[in-house]
């Protein structure tokens, strides 16, 4: 197991760079690789969420990003659900709490949308910029993959160096 460590640690290096350098979707795959080598690693999770934030960010309709996406959660939800799904961002990218290049940018994105979801104006401005850009693309937007962050799979047995294709430099 502590060839897996060692691994996973050098994994969480190169994508803390790769957060530096601000490429979120490099770093979050990185970052699960780190996971699944060794999931006691520290911070992996805190990491995950910036990426996952700023990946959410990235997907927009026009001019407008996707607040659902941000906060990970269903259009359908309710205001119970938007505070409490904030919060839990909120535990774990405040700036004090998550020294990671991006948490603080994340932080505020989170904020930005529970804003956007708890006023029910702007709210359904998001809503109808979301059903005019489904209807021209004729494909409708789902919110990423959640990242293991918040459930631990099936930790593969991965020998030293076995990314499964992801560069690692």
């Amino acid at each position: 197991m502590d060839c897996n460590k060692e691994e996973a640690i050098r994994a969480k290096s190169i994508a803390e760079k790769k957060m530096q350098s601000k490429d979120f979707v490099g770093a979050r795959k990185i970052a699960i690789k780190a996971q699944q080598l060794y999931p006691d690693l520290e911070n992996v999770s805190q990491m995950l969420m910036v990426c996952d934030v700023h990946c959410s960010a990235e997907k927009s309709f026009g001019t407008e990003m996707d607040w659902y996406g941000i906060l990970q959660i269903d259009q359908t939800a309710d205001e119970i659900t938007i505070k409490k799904q904030y919060r839990k961002f909120a535990l774990q990218l405040h700036p004090d709490k998550n020294k990671f290049s991006g948490a603080e940018a994340a932080f505020k994105l989170i904020g930005e949308a529970q804003r956007v979801l708890l006023d029910r104006d702007k709210r359904s401005m998001h809503d109808l910029k979301r059903k005019t850009s489904v209807s021209k693309t004729g494909v409708p937007h789902r919110p990423p993959h959640r990242a293991s962050w918040n459930s631990n799979p099936g930790v593969q047995n991965y020998s030293r160096g076995n990314f499964s294709g992801v560069n690692l430099q």
